[in-house]
């Protein structure tokens, strides 16, 4: 039977893990051994016995080389790629354009790396897709954290005193985390407009009850997987003069676009945030690939003419238990698929497994990350 070690994350600020007892017990009753770091779970408030209690065994870090798969939230340093032995199976995310060091020891380590954001957006890998999962987290908390730092009220308010208007909100990106933000900002009362090139968001957009924010067009700029195609210069002028006139009665902008595997598209420029009243913020989800927002610093919120602009890229982490719950039912899916019977079993031709795959047999196999490495790509 193979044994999954889970992993006690070290990346700063990082409090998820990649198991929780509850996905432990349907590990283990699945016929894998799980062994847990010791520590793993205590970010996210699962305690060891819990895990014991769940089946698994609590050990040390040491332990790892001795695992058929390793499960993960971040990806691992150099160091830890060391430690494992060659041929073992990681599962984790891996932002491999901004660890290319990383992907190559792994590579030449003989790691089998199945990377958490290339899982293929199709129906039979939805239970696996930790992309979403955590996105709608995102979202969800970038409305929270935005209503907290406003010094205004989100909602309308008529009282004797004087009527209150409600806060205008505005999102660029309606995949997962934008739309799970429009709804968050309308369930508390907020006046919310939306941005998004693909002309599916219109409807989706319009069904949460915010209004959609109209770049013309000549063609569907829908691209791979759902995602937004990349755009000419041309194009993005004409979405920052829009954006503009719609950033000028904001007080909050959400930004959620991203391309896998490259930076952020820019989405908005210092000119567009000195066009938003004093007061007002930007929480921008894309920070650690760049950001959205030409102001935004994954170091902490930036302040630029009385518009505070705070990075989210590490929103889901805020909210550990749930997101650690998700994420742990993520892998637990995809070990589903990968060791049915607790035995690991690699198809390398199934579409899940095959979309997935970064690292393997002492190759980088991922075409663009391939490419990187190589410094053909950009």
């Amino acid at each position: 039977m193979a044994t999954l070690f889970v992993v006690r994350e070290s990346a700063p600020e990082e409090r998820r893990v990649a198991a929780t007892p509850a996905s432990v017990r349907k590990l283990v009753a699945s016929g894998l051994t799980v062994l847990v770091e010791r520590g793993a779970g205590a970010h996210a408030h699962f305690e060891d016995d819990d895990y014991l209690d769940a089946g698994a065994e609590v050990v040390d870090a040491d332990a790892v080389g001795g695992a058929d798969v390793v499960a993960r939230v971040t990806p691992p340093t150099t160091d830890e790629v060391a430690a494992l032995a060659p041929g073992t199976v990681v599962l984790s995310f891996i932002a491999p354009h901004r660890h290319l060091e990383v992907v190559s020891a792994l590579a030449e380590r003989r790691i089998t790396t199945l990377a958490m954001e290339l899982v293929p957006r199709i129906s039979r890998a939805q239970s696996i897709d930790a992309l979403s999962s955590q996105a709608n987290i995102a979202g969800y908390r970038a409305v929270i954290t935005a209503a907290y730092e406003l010094d205004k009220y989100f909602p309308l308010f008529m009282t004797a005193a004087g009527t209150i208007r409600p806060a205008t909100i505005v999102v660029l990106g309606a995949g997962v985390a934008g739309l799970q933000a429009v709804a968050t900002a309308r369930r508390i009362g907020a006046v919310v407009k939306v941005s998004d090139i693909r002309a599916a968001a219109k409807e989706e957009v319009a069904s949460l009850g915010a209004s959609f924010i109209d770049v013309p067009q000549d063609e569907d700029l829908t691209g791979e997987g759902g995602y937004a195609k990349e755009v000419d210069e041309d194009f993005l002028t004409r979405q920052r003069r829009i954006l503009t006139e719609n950033l000028e009665g904001a007080h909050a902008a959400i930004t959620t676009a991203a391309i896998p595997g490259r930076p952020a598209p820019r989405l908005m420029t210092t000119e567009m945030v000195e066009a938003m009243p004093a007061g007002s913020v930007v929480i921008d989800l894309a920070a650690a690939d760049g950001g959205n927002c030409e102001l935004t610093s994954t170091d902490g919120m930036v302040e630029h003419g009385g518009v505070r602009v705070f990075p989210g890229h590490n929103l889901p982490s805020t909210m550990p238990a749930e997101a650690s719950t998700l994420y742990a039912n993520n892998i637990t899916s995809f070990l589903g698929l990968l060791a049915p019977e607790g035995e690991l079993t690699l198809d390398l031709e199934d579409e899940v497994v095959a979309g997935s795959l970064l690292t393997h047999d002492g190759e980088i196999v991922h075409e663009r990350t391939a490419d990187l490495v190589r410094g053909d790509g950009s």
